[in-house]
């Protein structure tokens, strides 16, 4: 696993690993007071109470951001519904916990969302590293 960041307010613990993040700007758009890309440290996890920031972090189509929440009594893993969303020139988001098999045989569980490639130019297919944007993708 590469490099993460981890910020917390006490009651929820936010982490992030960079190598996942494609640069979709939905924290940022979603809650602009604490995910702010140009600032170092970019989260300001002090800037929202805690609900609106697990809401944002569940949106992220990458999985870069993750989160958990600090009580002891509080550390069960969340079910989501699946659901598939397609985003404009974008990929084809996942929610829910999913098994994804490659061509190989080899099995991987992805929690929450997943953002799955539809340009064809990801260098990490299945999933969507972003490339959308460099191809200018339109679908």
């Amino acid at each position: 696993m590469g490099k993460t960041k981890e910020y917390s307010n006490g009651e929820v613990t936010v982490v992030w690993e960079p190598e996942k993040c494609i640069h979709s700007a939905i924290c940022a758009k979603g809650l602009p007071s604490v995910f702010q890309l140009k600032d170092r440290p970019w989260v300001k996890i002090d800037a929202a109470v805690t609900d609106e920031i697990v809401n944002t972090v569940k949106k992220c189509p990458s999985g870069a951001l993750s989160f958990y929440m600090n009580a002891e009594d509080n550390l069960s893993e969340e079910s989501l519904e699946t659901k598939v969303e397609v985003l404009e020139n974008g990929p084809l988001l996942v929610y829910g916990i999913l098994k994804v098999s490659d061509k190989n045989g080899n099995t991987e569980t992805k929690n929450r969302t997943t953002a799955f490639c539809r340009c064809g130019a990801s260098e990490n297919k299945p999933y969507c590293d972003g490339a959308h944007i460099k191809e200018d993708f339109r679908g």
